[in-house]
């Protein structure tokens, strides 16, 4: 059971979990089974437990643990509507934070050079097609 913000309780539904992956990664690339596996990874955290309650904060927090390692745009998209932003500021705080943790990681859009080393594609550059 999913205990709700407000105290309503209700059955857990994968499906549910499943649709709001999908609208955070509308048009991102992300497959229907890397979400389905971050809905099965999910679920099996939430077995482990032990509990036959959980808090929709939980699931939700690990929907955003796992969302942010899938696809930025996904997570910023999920964190707005989860996180329910009171104004602008609480939004580019958690955009901040998020930006800071990312930029020791390398970039998802790069290629090797002829050195084998990994080196930025230049997105100026890149031609988007209408």
């Amino acid at each position: 059971m999913v205990v709700k913000k407000g105290g309503q309780r209700e059955a857990f539904d994968r499906y549910k979990m499943l649709s709001g992956l999908k609208k955070a990664c509308e048009k991102r690339p992300v497959s229907v089974h890397q979400m389905e596996e971050v809905v099965q990874l999910i679920e099996s955290k939430l077995l482990e437990t032990g509990e036959k309650e959980v808090s929709s904060e939980m699931i939700g927090e690990l929907v955003i643990e796992q969302i942010q390692q899938l696809d930025p745009v996904a997570y910023v998209r999920f964190a707005s509507v989860y996180r329910e932003f009171s104004d602008v500021s609480e939004f580019m705080e958690t955009l901040r934070s998020f930006l800071s943790t990312t930029e020791a990681k390398p970039s998802r859009e790069s290629v090797k050079s002829s050195k084998g080393k990994q080196q930025p594609i230049p997105l100026t550059s890149a031609k988007r097609s209408k």
